[in-house]
């Protein structure tokens, strides 16, 4: 089966490397770091203390991984620490936060053999933690062969992933034999994992290490950055459209025509953050031609930035300071199929939020939320009934202060209900810091 899945990856590989030509030529999303991916890593010093890999796919889960690798360095200081990304923004962002923490910042390597033996080999780690179930059979068959301990952190699978694998069950058992631990973010993800042929004693739930942020002085310095050099205050409320996918962006500028009129004496602001920055050009292109005066962030600064009534946040990495100067934020890629992106951040500056009506990929901590009053879930729509309903709710909000003040006060105390998974998280890990030598 491994022979057969390498085999697989190599065609899809070939099918996609005009792809990867093309793009290495106009803007290098895909090829960033293409030959670190083939085990072309940088040189690494490996007999030095041992080392620690954490991986983590972008940004969210970089994100996700901040509270963890503090807690690492403060548990284990003989230890060095690496962080690898599979994506350009995830590994823009873990070199700024994790300028200080870890020796190298790299690319994961493609899951062939020979690139996944050239990095194990170069940097000879004695523990690997996956963030969020992100499972490549090669690279788990490897890790184990090298005698590498390897978990899964803040796990989560939902049922449609868990679906997909099960076609594969046989295969799966054995891959899920290698890893020793999966800890997972709820009891149904641990559930799911164990479904799939995991050993139970080897899956630990341990919440979600996204609810124990905390604001660093860092982020502080750019939310003061973000305020003063955009005149953010109060007499011109600001909504955070967060994470946005298409189109809906063109929903909100839609509702943000609504809102705007309806507040001639305290004219609201909007920033919008898109998902992913290949579509930052998009959506300025969108933002042009909705009528309003704009700015982006990545321009220069001008005397133009306090006064424009929509900025583009063309970043990485920074929403997560922004979210302070926000009185609402609706959080992207809710309105679409595609799932949500996490309420977490903006929550853990006590916001009040709106979402749209596709949570799943975060269906457990959303239907918390909502069973403490702690966001606002719009019912299903599309096109001009979804722009109607955010322009409702987001008017609703501005004309309440109350209201906005209780909610984000319930988000606030929803996250610190739930702190403690990355204290879980380290002890059920220490056994692996224990038995390191033992191969």
């Amino acid at each position: 089966m491994f022979f057969l899945y390498s085999i697989i990856l190599t065609l899809a590989f070939l099918v996609l490397l005009p792809r990867f030509i093309f793009d290495a030529i106009f803007n290098g999303k895909y090829a960033s770091g293409f030959f670190e991916r083939l085990g072309f890593l940088p040189k690494f010093d490996n007999s030095g203390p041992p080392v620690i890999w954490v991986h983590g796919v972008s940004v969210g889960e970089i994100n996700a991984a901040r509270p963890l690798v503090a807690a690492l360095a403060r548990e284990f200081p003989a230890h060095r620490l690496i962080v690898s990304t599979t994506t350009r923004t995830g590994q823009t962002l873990a070199k700024q936060i994790f300028a200080d923490a870890a020796d190298v910042v790299f690319y994961f390597p493609f899951d062939w053999k020979f690139s996944v033996r050239r990095a194990l080999r170069n940097f000879s780690p004695s523990l690997i933690l996956i963030m969020e179930t992100e499972i490549w059979f090669n690279f788990v068959r490897e890790a184990n062969k090298s005698g590498a301990r390897l978990a899964i952190v803040n796990g989560r699978l939902s049922e449609r992933s868990a679906k997909r694998y099960r076609y594969i069950g046989s295969f799966m058992r054995r891959i899920l034999s290698y890893p020793d631990l999966a800890l997972m973010q709820t009891n149904a993800d641990a559930q799911r994992m164990m479904g799939l042929g995991m050993r139970a004693n080897k899956v630990k739930v341990t919440g979600n290490l996204k609810f124990d942020q905390d604001t660093d002085d860092a982020s502080e310095a750019l939310t003061a950055e973000l305020r003063d050099r955009f005149g953010i205050s109060a007499d011109a409320p600001l909504i955070i459209a967060a994470s946005t996918h298409a189109p809906e962006e063109k929903w909100l500028l839609d509702a943000f025509h609504s809102v705007w009129k309806a507040f001639p004496d305290s004219r609201p602001r909007l920033m919008i953050a898109p998902r992913h920055p290949e579509r930052f050009d998009e959506v300025a292109d969108d933002i042009t031609n909705s009528g309003f005066s704009w700015v982006r962030r990545s321009d220069e600064g001008s005397a133009s930035d306090r006064t424009a009534e929509i900025i583009l946040l063309d970043s990485i990495g920074e929403l997560r300071a922004a979210y302070p100067l926000a009185e609402i934020v609706f959080v992207g890629g809710s309105l679409i199929p595609h799932g949500g992106q996490s309420i977490l951040e903006p929550a853990a500056a006590g916001r009040a939020m709106i979402t749209g009506p596709f949570t799943h990929n975060f269906a457990a901590a959303v239907g918390e939320f909502l069973d403490n009053d702690a966001l606002i879930q719009l019912e299903k729509a599309d096109g001009r009934n979804a722009s109607e309903r955010l322009s409702k709710e987001i008017s609703d909000l501005l004309g309440d202060p109350a209201r906005r003040d209780s909610l984000g006060k319930n988000a606030k105390a929803v996250m610190t209900m739930n702190r403690g998974a990355t204290a879980k998280t380290v002890e059920f890990l220490r056994p692996l810091f224990d038995h390191e030598g033992d191969e």
